[in-house]
């Protein structure tokens, strides 16, 4: 045990540079995520029919392709056709186009969720769909949405390892840089579990009141 507070008092700076990247690519994917999901959602249920088949082919071949391959895809590939990035940017870019799809079944999900009546009302007094969904369905769909969308966001913290493979230096590249220097695996390891379950519980438990409080509302 003695050991092991040292190895992580030595640690701790390094794993916390990565800690700093692991917080980058997961907030930037979020919001990359968030905006291409609403997309996504909007299309699919824009009564458009070209428009809906579209939106579930995207999301149908998003999902249908490993996150890693995507991450490959977009750092090692598109530099061949001109379109470079730097790994950070293609680990945000990669995992922002892969959570998309979740979010735009969520997204969907909760826009189906509220009472059609509503959108023809909206539409009867001269709104248009743009304005309706702005301002009538998306407000009352957030309930239905959040608390999944807290879900999310743990998932893509955890998936955020996964940008490691393209180099960037986040958490899980911190720490395999620190184990294969040092060989002191379970202790560069286990610190690098209990800084993921510090920033996932906090997240969890967070979702957790998200849950309890949007379930009694609808109760109501």
């Amino acid at each position: 045990m003695q050991n092991f507070l040292l190895d992580a008092r030595e640690f701790f700076p390094v794993l916390l540079q990565g800690v700093k990247f692991t917080l980058l690519v997961t907030f930037g994917a979020l919001i990359l995520s968030t905006a291409l999901g609403l997309v996504w959602a909007l299309m699919r249920v824009s009564g458009i029919t070209w428009l809906a088949k579209l939106s579930a082919t995207i999301v149908n071949v998003i999902r249908g392709i490993p996150i890693l391959v995507q991450l490959f895809y977009i750092y090692f590939v598109l530099p061949e056709f001109g379109i470079a990035f730097t790994a950070l940017q293609a680990g945000i870019i990669g995992l922002g186009i892969a959570y998309s799809a979740y979010q735009a079944e969520n997204f969907r999900a909760g826009i189906e969720a509220i009472d059609h009546g509503q959108t023809e009302a909206a539409q009867s007094i001269g709104m248009s769909w743009f304005k309706t969904m702005r301002r009538v369905i998306l407000p009352q769909a957030v309930r239905v949405i959040l608390p999944p969308y807290g879900n999310i966001l743990v998932m893509l913290l955890k998936d955020s390892s996964q940008a490691s493979a393209i180099t960037v230096a986040e958490l899980t590249m911190q720490g395999q840089l620190l184990a294969s220097s040092t060989f002191k695996n379970m202790s560069v390891y286990s610190l690098v579990a209990l800084f993921y379950l510090s920033l996932s519980l906090p997240l969890m438990m967070f979702v957790s009141r998200l849950e309890k409080r949007f379930g009694k509302s609808k109760g109501h």
